[in-house]
């Protein structure tokens, strides 16, 4: 099989190449990425017969049809995924989660190959403090950057409705693990407290998120994208609810700190209060989250002390 993964040197993307690299060595794999501020360097498959990466930008139409006609599916991570700096200035999030999209899914159509789209419970807007995102959560983005999110979503199911393209979606929860970019929460505050700095937390920190690692996010993509229903969209939830506070409490913990290292800030601008995912659909499919919380926090903590070069260059670059 070969697979076109747009995004693949992202913090998801890179780390189900890696996955797919172990699991199906036979398989081919073509990364097309910009390389922004948060791309990863994939040393550990360079040089091999079945990986190939591509720099460029996912809406170049003529690089995109032609990488497109090489692949038997399409997997698309692309995007701008932070939300502050969605708020900052949202014509990064619009290009390449909207026009990106549309520019693929041309290629796509041209081509009759799959696709399969990775999107995100942002989209669902927020939930108060019961009840879960399922399939069928109306859409109500609160962010730029949720919104453009929203209307690549919208591009692809209308794809499939019109054109018949085959398609599915995932909306995954909050990921934690290796090679996520030190801006996100987790590794910017082990950071933080790597260097000795106090961490920044938004408001009072009663913010809820569901958190689910990386490699279990990685797991139920596999099984979306070879045994998912075409035209459907699964939802994937780690089962494990915590506050920004509970959080940041739990890695101060892990490191032998204190709540002397909290710093609270001013609350960002349309801060959703509560994320959770229904996961009943995917599990149908045999899928399951296998990493408890305080396994899979600390081996993440020991990530990035081991990897301090590679931080370090993100940081400073």
């Amino acid at each position: 099989m070969k697979l076109l993964v747009t995004g693949g040197c992202g913090f998801i993307g890179s780390n189900f190449i890696l996955y797919l690299f172990k699991k199906y060595p036979k398989y081919k794999i073509i990364n097309i990425d910009s390389l922004t501020y948060a791309g990863n360097n994939l040393k550990d498959v360079h040089n091999t017969k079945t990986y190939q990466f591509v720099k460029g930008d996912i809406c170049d139409r003529d690089l995109i049809r032609d990488l497109v006609a090489k692949s038997d599916i399409v997997v698309n991570f692309a995007a701008e995924s932070h939300v502050d700096r969605s708020i900052e200035d949202s014509s990064n999030s619009v290009r390449t989660n909207i026009v990106g999209t549309h520019v693929l899914l041309d290629a796509v159509r041209y081509y009759q190959k799959k696709i399969h789209h990775i999107s995100t419970d942002e989209v669902f807007g927020e939930l108060g403090s019961s009840g879960f995102f399922d399939e069928e959560t109306p859409y109500n983005p609160r962010s730029p950057y949720s919104a453009s999110k929203a209307g690549a979503d919208h591009l692809v199911r209308a794809y499939h409705n019109t054109y018949g393209l085959p398609i599915t979606i995932t909306h995954c929860s909050n990921n934690y693990g290796p090679f996520q970019h030190p801006e996100k929460i987790i590794p910017k505050f082990i950071i933080s407290l790597l260097n000795d700095q106090k961490v920044q937390l938004y408001g009072d920190g009663s913010n809820i998120r569901d958190w689910i690692h990386v490699s279990d996010h990685c797991k139920a993509l596999d099984l979306v994208i070879h045994n998912g229903k075409d035209g459907e969209s699964y939802c994937i939830g780690g089962e494990c609810e915590k506050t920004n506070k509970q959080i940041t409490k739990d890695i101060l913990r892990l490191m032998d700190k204190n709540d002397s290292y909290i710093e609270y800030v001013e609350d960002r601008k349309g801060h959703d209060k509560r994320y959770a995912i229904d996961n009943t659909k995917i599990r149908k499919l045999g899928w399951k989250p296998g990493y408890i919380w305080e396994k899979g926090l600390s081996d993440t903590i020991q990530w990035y002390i081991e990897k301090k070069d590679w931080w370090e260059n993100l940081i400073f670059k």
